[in-house]
């Protein structure tokens, strides 16, 4: 793996030197664009709308619309708006790991002790551990700030979840919740019995991503010249009024007869 950052911790007077790695990966296949006719590959280019002639990268500038008018923004406007450059990741706080909601937690990064830090680490590790909290604090990732979570993974590594400024989440009073009323406590006591049933310990290997591995049999058959069925998507069933105690009953039955099996 590659590091993507190299810095430190900022963890009360003591520095721990450490490297940032992507922990994640993606499972899509890289596929390209062509030319139905031919094959050829597609390329884009920057084409001006009035003139329809392709653009060079030294005339192009980024602008902001205000009030039907461009302001051009020059490469020192963005110097003044970037946050100060360092290199510490500096821990202003300790929280509670339930106390942050998941919708704030954007991509994971696997950190690594650099030489001489190595006991540091592992004290932060271990005193995470024994007090189940977790560190929020702020840094600079390519030329952004941003806000990032420390915490144990696997119990022997520390990892961190960049996770999303406040003002980025988006506001749903417009959409169309149901009204706060209480559910019927049979109907709620039989909801709460299918979930017990169910319930397990999280196993995230359970879960595979599995379009791409079917997408590339699909790309195989096809080289060999073997047509491909396509298979039709389940309607999804709405708009009609349902006994939902008729629902739950049958969720249960059907519960009981896997786990019987």
């Amino acid at each position: 793996m590659k590091a993507i950052w190299n810095g430190a911790i900022g963890f009360g007077l003591v520095n721990i030197p450490v490297k940032i790695y992507s922990a994640t990966e993606t499972s899509k296949l890289d596929l390209d664009m062509l030319d139905k006719s031919d094959f050829s590959n597609i390329k884009f280019k920057r084409v001006n709308e009035k003139t329809g002639k392709e653009v060079k990268w030294d005339n192009i500038v980024k602008a902001y619309l205000m009030e039907d008018k461009y302001i051009v923004l020059e490469d020192e406007d963005y110097e003044a708006a970037s946050p100060e450059k360092t290199k510490i990741l500096s821990i202003d706080q300790f929280v509670k790991e339930v106390e942050v909601d998941s919708i704030y937690f954007e991509n994971p990064y696997f950190l690594e002790p650099q030489k001489n830090g190595e006991n540091a680490y592992r004290l932060l590790l271990k005193a995470l551990q024994e007090t189940k909290m977790v560190g929020i604090g702020t840094f600079v990732l390519r030329e952004s700030e941003a806000i990032g979570m420390i915490r144990p993974y696997n119990d022997e590594i520390l990892l961190l979840n960049r996770l999303r400024f406040d003002q980025e989440i988006r506001d749903y009073s417009d959409l169309k919740i149901p009204a706060k009323k209480a559910p019927k406590p049979a109907e709620l006591k039989m909801a709460v019995s299918l979930i017990e049933q169910l319930s397990q310990d999280f196993d995230p290997t359970m879960y595979k991503d599995t379009y791409s591995d079917e997408l590339l049999k699909i790309i195989k058959q096809k080289a060999k010249g073997k047509g491909v069925k396509a298979r039709k998507a389940e309607p999804a069933k709405g708009g009609k009024v349902i006994d939902l105690m008729a629902q739950l009953k049958a969720s249960l039955q059907s519960s009981k007869s896997k786990t019987a099996s």
